[in-house]
């Protein structure tokens, strides 16, 4: 019998061994940090930070997305930045009880978690609606933003949607949400993109709250890039896919230091689709934003 236990024990004691070994050869992103802040409108915002190092990288989300599209990000630029990743009100894990839906309490959300968590040395880096909320962050924040980076975003910052304009290409969404972002969002892959992974995104999207949805789309189509980017300090880079073309001029003309990185051969999530390609493009900006100061 007593044998038997001393058996039992190496047994129970190798295994225990064995379950350390695995958790430790895990990375960083499988065990976040997970924790909460309220935005200025008192509504609850989610968001995860990892490793140490300066500056921080803030990572914001797109349109009907949440944090979990960096994951590509996380563990590569842990290991010499503290990499916070946030769920914008609405999306994700954070609360969903706001009763408008803007680009203005986006960066407000954004605000509130680097306020939190007592940075003074970031860099933001947004997707797609991530872009001009960042942009609104750093103005709310000042001098704690040493720069922006811009994911298949700023394209054109010469243009701004009229009402009429607006009101028609909502009105597929408000009439059925979840059919109209599916056609949205399958167009935004390249060719030769995964079938599979891009089945993953069209579902995860068409599936968020059209209530939601909705209300960030119109604050999107209403932004007025020369309006809402007066007063922008922070240099701006943008890695933006050849999906679409990026008027530099344009960008140029509305933000005091702005600069592009094209990725050839992918699509709007090019953070997820080719990372080993962004992450490096990525890389280069941080050195080049970190430069400036």
């Amino acid at each position: 019998m007593n044998r038997i236990l001393h058996v039992s024990r190496i047994v129970s004691g190798i295994i225990i061994l064995n379950v350390m070994t695995a958790c430790l050869a895990l990375p960083a992103s499988a065990f976040p940090d997970i924790a909460t802040t309220r935005s200025v409108d008192g509504l609850e915002i989610t968001y995860e930070f990892h490793g140490k190092g300066s500056p921080a990288l803030v990572f914001v989300h797109g349109w009907c997305c949440d944090r979990s599209y960096w994951r590509e990000q996380i563990d590569s630029f842990a290991k010499t930045h503290l990499v916070v990743a946030i769920d914008l009100g609405g999306h994700g894990s954070s609360a969903k009880g706001r009763e408008r839906w803007t680009l203005d309490l986006f960066a407000e959300d954004v605000k509130a978690v680097v306020e939190k968590l007592g940075l003074d040395n970031v860099i933001l880096v947004g997707h797609s609606m991530g872009g001009p909320v960042v942009a609104g962050a750093s103005m709310k924040l000042g001098d704690k933003v040493i720069g922006i980076v811009g994911v298949d975003t700023y394209q054109n910052l010469g243009t701004k949607y009229t009402d009429a304009q607006t009101e028609r290409f909502l009105q597929g969404f408000k009439s059925d949400f979840s059919s109209r972002t599916k056609m949205m969002v399958s167009s935004m892959f390249a060719p030769e993109s995964d079938p599979d992974f891009v089945a993953k995104i069209i579902t995860d999207m068409s599936s968020a709250s059209p209530e939601v949805g909705i209300g960030a789309l119109e604050s999107t189509l209403a932004y007025d890039p020369k309006e809402s980017l007066q007063g922008l300090k922070a240099p701006v880079i943008a890695i933006n896919s050849d999906k679409y073309p990026t008027n530099i001029e344009a960008g140029k003309a509305r933000i005091l230091s702005f600069d592009v990185k094209i990725i050839k051969g992918c699509g709007h999530f090019l953070m997820l689709e080719v990372p080993e390609k962004f992450n490096s493009a990525l890389r280069e900006a941080i050195e080049e934003l970190t430069s400036k100061e």
